[in-house]
């Protein structure tokens, strides 16, 4: 693992990871268990992500771990996460804090429980004078349900003249996003061998590097991240420019 780590350019890192962590219930059938079972041990992969972020410097780190479609699972499945949720953020504040890291939460909190998003307002609470690196959980979120809110959004502050439809660009749009105090990702991570984005910061996607792994989410670890980051540093990325206008000198 130390060799991966090494390979790594500290000076080309992604700023922002996006992860889908996907196969904590495929993990768990495998294994003869509920799919609880899996989502307890994903916590660890969570965990283990988390510092190994923070440890090399990555300034945002997005985890998409409760979608507005997962509210259709089955209600004991739901329920448990909601305590996991819950029980895992009042346990690891304490090490956010040492680890001079921020919490930040998006999504619909209208949809989770009130003792959910209380915990959640604490733990945000308590982390916000962090400045290393920024951990964004997108709970109880979609990107279909983000956009049609910026747009609900923006078409009241049109109706009230808060803003002029004339004016409206791309930097008007992203104010009224839930992500609009971060930086777009450059490399989006998906476990679990599916190639889906699902619903998943699709706008900010735009030009993010996609990476996707066999690795069933409780599996993923630290040298998982560092393949990961490796293969996005061989890569180019030209925003739609041409290998030589890169690398034209002045």
């Amino acid at each position: 693992m130390q060799d991966l780590k090494d390979k790594i350019d500290l000076s080309r890192l992604p700023r922002h990871i996006a992860i889908i962590m996907d196969g904590n219930g495929r993990w768990a059938k495998e294994k003869g268990e509920d799919r609880l079972f899996g989502h307890f041990h994903g916590v660890e992969s969570v965990r283990n992500i988390v510092e190994g972020c923070a440890e090399l410097g990555v300034g945002y780190l997005t985890l998409y771990a409760f979608s507005t479609e997962n509210w259709d699972r089955p209600e004991n499945e739901v329920n448990g996460l909601m305590a996991l949720l819950v029980d895992t953020i009042r346990r690891e504040v304490d090490t956010l804090n040492k680890n001079n890291i921020k919490l930040h939460v998006i999504g619909d909190m209208n949809m989770l429980p009130k003792y959910a998003v209380d915990e959640l307002e604490e733990a945000r609470e308590m982390t916000s004078q962090n400045s290393g690196l920024n951990l964004v959980m997108a709970l109880s979120y979609s990107s279909r349900w983000e956009l049609l809110n910026a747009v609900k959004n923006i078409a009241l502050d049109v109706q009230s003249g808060k803003v002029d439809p004339q004016l409206i660009n791309y930097d008007t749009l992203e104010k009224y996003l839930c992500t609009s105090d971060f930086p777009d990702p450059e490399l989006m991570i998906r476990t679990s061998g599916e190639y889906r984005i699902s619903n998943f910061l699709l706008y900010q996607l735009a030009y993010a590097e996609l990476y996707f792994t066999n690795t069933r989410w409780p599996d993923f670890r630290k040298d998982n991240l560092y393949e990961a980051i490796l293969d996005f540093q061989g890569r180019e990325r030209r925003f739609g420019k041409i290998s030589e206008q890169l690398h034209v000198t002045s």
